[in-house]
């Protein structure tokens, strides 16, 4: 039997890209703050295309508190604890979006891709949220790059990418990555990474703007196949 030499990595952002959980993530925050600090949340976090790293820190300066590294990891634990308390219910406070587990497994059936994430997402979150809606099957979760590890999504895509040719033992050139995410900030981690930018209209942001981004292609979701495969693959 022959295997497929891994020779197109491809990226998937999380929320609003591959599932619609809205308002999850400041009810999340809101408990976890008011565990970890004993501060009831009074300003809301600008969620949109930042990493966890980065919506952290300013949720804890709006609020008065030093950003310091334990204070964060500790915010981190009670999101962590709150997520995998809703886990077994997460599919009743949202659901996946249109088309998100066809394009998954149509990505699939190509050999030589290989399919991961770029998120703003916490590991142990990201793992909840797609999870609930049957998403994880396809995507391997050890090389993606997380919102814990910068406030600037841009560096999360070189840890994956580095992190995937480990595992694939092979290189992967900048044109070989491809990006998929609903916000400008998804968008400039691609072009700043000379990554291939998919945008995806299923967010906030609309078909204008991803453009105005940069984004190579832009689909208004991901039910058409075709398309998610032109733009993909080429």
């Amino acid at each position: 039997m022959t295997t497929t030499r891994a020779h197109r990595l491809v990226l998937w952002d999380i929320d609003h890209t591959l599932v619609d959980l809205s308002g999850v993530g400041l009810r999340w925050y809101t408990e976890a703050l008011l565990a970890a600090t004993g501060t009831e949340l009074s300003v809301h976090p600008d969620f949109g295309g930042n990493t966890e790293r980065a919506i952290s820190g300013n949720l804890l300066t709006l609020h008065g508190i030093e950003p310091d590294e334990e204070t964060i990891q500790r915010l981190w634990a009670e999101l962590i604890a709150v997520s995998e308390r809703e886990s077994a219910t997460l599919h009743e406070s949202g659901r996946a979006l249109d088309g998100a587990a066809a394009a998954l497994a149509a990505m699939a059936e190509h050999g030589g891709v290989v399919q991961t994430l770029v998120t703003g997402n916490l590991p142990e979150i990201s793992v909840h949220k797609l999870a609930a809606f049957g998403l994880d099957e396809h995507l391997d979760l050890a090389i993606g790059g997380y919102g814990s590890l910068s406030a600037h999504r841009p560096d999360l895509v070189p840890h994956a990418v580095s992190a995937a040719a480990a595992k694939h033992d092979v290189t992967f050139a900048p044109d070989a990555v491809v990006i998929i995410g609903d916000t400008p900030e998804d968008v400039r981690a691609a072009l700043d990474n000379g990554a291939v930018a998919v945008a995806v209209a299923t967010g906030r942001y609309r078909a204008e703007e991803l453009r105005d981004a940069g984004a190579h292609t832009v689909l208004a979701d991901l039910s058409d196949l075709d398309s998610v495969r032109k733009a993909v693959l080429g």
